[in-house]
């Protein structure tokens, strides 16, 4: 088949809710096309927030009841939402949602129990695309940069700004890819102290003034000076991030305003020493205007926000493309981005039919 046409299901760490994209692929020779055909994202209601929010304290039994639970509720969402477009699909790809990532101890765990989904659907389903990576030593992330490098060849660097930030770039004929830092996960927290999910256009982080201790102990986290491959999840945040963030009793405003100047310097440093003309830039931060004005200033590179469709669906359109690549059995997992022993196809298929 050269035309396949593909639901990727995508649920990311800021909680922001479900993002589903209908896409039509179609490959030529080795270059790819794609047409998005429909998308839309479902809101969690403040009961499943919740326990998604808090599912790492689950024992074992709840955990698998969750995993169980969220799979039969994200079948149920595809199966309408295909329904709705009178598309037909062919394949569905569901990141599930990570509630566990630890590479460095070799496991990694998104719920979400695709058998419902295939049972629930009748179409074929791939998930559970992490975990052969990290079984071959790579970091199980990023899996974007595959559809970086095959959907948007036209741009330099494709930068992701959800949960966490993140970045792809063609070097010496490799994908490259790495999280950069906390992003959007940092941001929500804070905004949450002053009783809104998330701090709107930067709104509140321009109102803050700038606490350059604060901003100096960040800057000087481990991580930082680490070479790619590497990638963040919420274990670190929690151990790194919350504890130097509740050391400065002062306002959430001037706690905002910190991390703005923050993550804005690491983000702009890494981009530059990559010496590209331009970059992409996706996810949620790409609304945040304060953040995207601190980074234009700082940053040398030209920075290209494209329409609404691709910030806001980019990761799932990119999800799909990775079922397609599985069940075609073409590599849809790069060592230069994991740091896994070799390429690999990833993902657990449940056939429908």
């Amino acid at each position: 088949m050269n035309k396949i046409t593909a639901l990727g299901m995508m649920s990311g760490t800021s909680l922001d809710g479900l993002d589903l994209a209908i896409v039509e692929f179609e490959q030529q020779d080795s270059k790819w096309n794609f047409r998005l055909l429909k998308t839309t994202t479902v809101a969690y209601c403040e009961e499943l927030k919740n326990q998604l929010d808090t599912a790492q304290q689950l024992n074992a039994e709840e955990c698998l009841k969750l995993h169980d639970r969220y799979g039969r509720y994200l079948g149920e969402e595809a199966r309408k939402f295909i329904a709705s477009s009178m598309i037909n699909v062919d394949v569905i790809a569901s990141h599930g949602h990570t509630i566990f990532h630890q590479p460095e101890n070799h496991f990694t765990f998104q719920i979400g129990n695709a058998a419902h989904i295939a049972a629930i659907t009748g179409i074929t389903t791939v998930a559970d695309f992490r975990t052969l990576d990290v079984a071959l030593g790579g970091q199980g992330a990023p899996l974007v940069p595959i559809g970086d490098r095959l959907l948007f060849p036209e741009h330099d660097i494709c930068l992701n700004l959800g949960g966490f930030a993140n970045l792809s770039v063609e070097e010496n004929g490799e994908r490259m890819a790495y999280d950069i830092s906390a992003f959007n996960y940092v941001l929500n927290y804070l905004a949450k102290q002053k009783g809104f999910d998330f701090d709107r256009d930067g709104n509140m982080g321009k109102q803050g003034e700038v606490d350059s201790a604060l901003v100096a102990l960040l800057d000087k986290l481990p991580f930082y000076k680490q070479t790619p491959p590497k990638s963040l999840a919420r274990e670190w945040v929690e151990k790194e991030i919350y504890p130097l963030l509740q050391r400065f009793p002062l306002p959430v405003e001037n706690l905002l305003s910190s991390y703005y100047e923050h993550i804005s310097s690491q983000i702009a440093k890494e981009i530059d020493a990559l010496n590209k003309f331009s970059v992409l830039v996706t996810g949620g931060g790409a609304y945040n205007g304060y953040f995207i004005d601190l980074l234009k200033t700082k940053a040398k590179t030209t920075v290209f926000i494209p329409e609404k469709q691709i910030i806001d669906f980019k990761e799932a359109l990119i999800f799909a493309f990775l079922g397609v690549l599985r069940i075609t059995e073409q590599v849809n997992t790069l060592k230069s981005a994991t740091g896994a022993t070799k390429d690999s196809i990833g993902g657990a298929v449940f056939v429908g039919k």
